[in-house]
């Protein structure tokens, strides 16, 4: 009465193995949420930048304060939601603490230029060093495109 399953030895031990498929796929799953992730993390306030032509060589002094407006109206320092006085107050302690920092505005592509103006002009009545806009994409202005606009 033999069966066709054969009997093992001690000769002939058991290996294991592992199957790891399932640890691979889940590892995979991670990886893309991360990737989505992570980059959304980095932004604080969502804003639509301007691009620029010809930006001004960079400035090192500390990093800068960063002051955002989303909408009319609405005021971020760092990720901070301040209405316009309590931004001004906030910024003339942090400027009388680090006098030698500067500011980089972000504001919104959509804005009127008016809106950021009045933000630019009180913050340069604080007496910052420098005030940077910051910006999607850098241009370089070709003076042939503006001859051949002509």
């Amino acid at each position: 009465m033999t069966s066709g399953l054969s009997r093992r030895t001690v000769a002939d031990p058991v290996k294991p193995s592992i199957n790891v498929t399932p640890l691979v796929d889940v590892v995979l799953v991670l990886l893309i949420i991360f990737m989505v992730v992570v980059p959304q993390l980095a932004q604080d306030v969502p804003l639509d930048l301007p691009g620029i032509f010809n930006p001004d060589a960079e400035v090192k002094s500390g990093p800068p304060f960063r002051v955002s407006i989303p909408r009319a109206g609405e005021y971020y320092y760092e990720s901070e939601r301040l209405d316009l006085d309590g931004l001004i107050g906030r910024l003339e302690a942090e400027h009388a603490a680090a006098p030698q920092r500067r500011i980089v505005l972000r504001a919104d592509a959509g804005l009127r230029y008016a809106a950021v103006r009045e933000v630019q002009h009180r913050l340069q009545e604080v007496g910052f060093p420098g005030m940077s806009f910051e910006v999607t994409k850098r241009h370089r202005w070709d003076e042939s495109q503006e001859i051949a606009q002509r």
